[in-house]
């Protein structure tokens, strides 16, 4: 692929794998992504730490990485202990559709995780943090819904309830399916010399079914089969649309992370409270949540028992009257509402509002940076000689080219590759919970490789390549594919040469 004018499909699988997708392949189940890896280059695609949407959806977009946004989560630091708000932007960096759009490049971005879309030379349809339609221009949302009739916009999937499952995979396969017509229309209206296009469907199903995804494909319940079907029908129907609007065109496939299975979790703020960097006022929390917890661990390790917590479990999510139940019952341990409990003065560190992250107290006496300093290297040696857990240590300044520091936490902790989520809430009397308990929500977590798989005009076919690529390539990778600078800023590296064959 040589660095002139190329037109750019980009189509994101949010928590696309691997280890999901070859299995697939060789079932032949999903015919245009495998024709794709075939015919095209593929790759494990390395996210950025924390591999979360937000972060990394940010750091695709900009070149960026999360220290140098100071985006570390889906949430940030706002207005004392305890406080925090979602992340609305990636502002004030430019994303790679405002380079293009700057050289006059058409562009279009579709259900990207934004709150408010920004002006482009071409159109931007955000996601997920979206409550109703937007869109720039200000006339495409009202000829959006004119097309969809009296279809409602699906922007991001209710919370899931395994007792509304079916209805629940209904939609998911009706949202894959709205973001393939939109797509096709707004391809059709603008002609984009660049398009993405985001299924954050996938993630979605992954976190919720993943020990049924895990098994071999043979043994997949028919909804989750459909669901991939139907996503590689909506990619392969976007791809075509896209290239017969005319032109040279590559096809890139990626993911902001990858998915497996979730084995056990870590309550950072339990193991913060028994070192002695955290303390409570007023006897800590509540007994309640004590007592029921170990009651729960007690029950879900009984056979025959397990199976009732589930549907338990089950009806008392979703809704702010079966919230307010369970917290009468059990006592409410997020930290948010932990946070009136805790001694801010005796207090040291703390894990919030990023789980993968521990933030020294900036609302006890002030620190010294030679304290500061103390504290950290503290931390890190007792994280790293924790005996139940492999737990990695870093501080933002080894992992990251420039660092935010007003919003970066002092260290990131990555425990057992991942396999164990952080927790930052008191649900467990103990940090390791070693047996996730069957009436959990969810299956699945995040992992470090996500996927790239490219095709079309100059990219060679290599087939799979042993070697993993950054997440923070693919902004570099397009703008030089298309003929327009990179900045310096950025902190990937174009791939152009290597989809062509032709880098050493």
């Amino acid at each position: 692929m040589t660095p002139d004018r190329r037109r750019f499909l980009v189509m994101g699988l949010d928590g696309g794998t691997f280890d999901l997708l070859d299995p697939l392949f060789a079932a032949g189940k999903l015919p245009f992504l495998a024709a794709q890896v075939r015919d095209g280059f593929s790759a494990p695609l390395t996210s950025v730490f924390p591999p979360k949407t937000i972060p990394a959806w940010y750091s695709f977009a900009t070149g960026l990485d999360p220290g140098t946004l100071g985006i570390f989560g889906f949430t940030e630091p706002d207005g004392g202990p305890g406080k925090s708000r979602l992340i609305h932007t990636y502002r004030p960096a430019d994303a790679l559709w405002d380079h293009l759009s700057r050289r006059g490049r058409t562009v279009g971005v579709l259900n990207f995780p934004l709150r408010t879309p920004g002006p482009v030379n071409g159109f931007f349809v955000p996601g997920m943090f979206s409550d109703d339609l937007q869109a720039y221009p200000a006339d495409l949302a009202p000829r959006i819904r004119a097309e969809l009739g009296a279809e409602p916009y699906l922007p991001e999937l209710p919370p899931f309830r395994a007792s509304d499952r079916a209805a629940w995979m209904e939609l998911a396969n009706r949202s894959v399916d709205q973001r393939r017509r939109v797509a096709r229309s707004l391809i059709e209206r603008y002609r984009p010399e660049f398009l993405f296009v985001l299924f954050r469907e996938t993630d979605r199903v992954e976190h919720q079914h993943w020990a049924e995804l895990s098994r071999p494909v043979g043994e997949f319940a028919p909804d989750l089969l459909s669901f991939w079907e139907g996503v590689d029908r909506a990619l392969a129907d976007i791809d075509a649309a896209f290239r017969a609007a005319g032109g040279p065109a590559v096809t890139l496939v990626i993911s902001d992370h990858g998915h497996g299975a979730a084995m056990t979790d870590f309550f950072t703020n339990r193991w913060l409270l028994e070192r002695g960097y955290l303390s409570f006022t007023n006897g800590g929390d509540p007994w309640r949540r004590r007592v029921v917890s170990r009651l729960l661990l007690g029950i879900d390790r009984v056979p025959g028992l397990t199976a009732l917590l589930a549907p338990i479990a089950d009806r008392l999510q979703g809704g702010r009257r079966r919230e307010r139940f369970a917290q009468a019952m059990t006592g409410d341990a997020s930290f948010e509402t932990m946070a009136a409990r805790i001694d801010w003065k005796r207090t040291v560190a703390f894990s919030y509002p990023v789980p993968e992250g521990i933030y020294l107290n900036p609302y006890g006496p002030p620190l010294t940076p030679e304290r500061r300093a103390e504290i950290v290297a503290r931390l890190r040696k007792e994280l790293e000689e924790y005996p139940e857990a492999r737990i990695e240590v870093f501080e933002p300044r080894e992992i990251y080219r420039g660092v935010r520091n007003e919003q970066a936490p002092a260290v990131l902790l990555r425990i057992n590759c991942l396999e164990t989520e952080s927790r930052m809430d008191f649900a467990y009397p103990h940090p390791m919970l070693h047996h996730r308990p069957g009436y959990f929500y969810g299956s699945g977590v995040h992992r470090m490789d996500g996927i790239l798989i490219a095709s079309g005009a100059g990219v060679q076919a290599r087939g799979r390549s042993p070697e993993a690529f950054s997440l923070l390539d693919i902004a570099p990778t397009v703008l030089e594919g298309m003929a327009v600078p990179v900045p310096a800023a950025m902190s990937g590296r174009s791939l152009a040469g290597r989809l062509a064959g032709t880098a050493v």
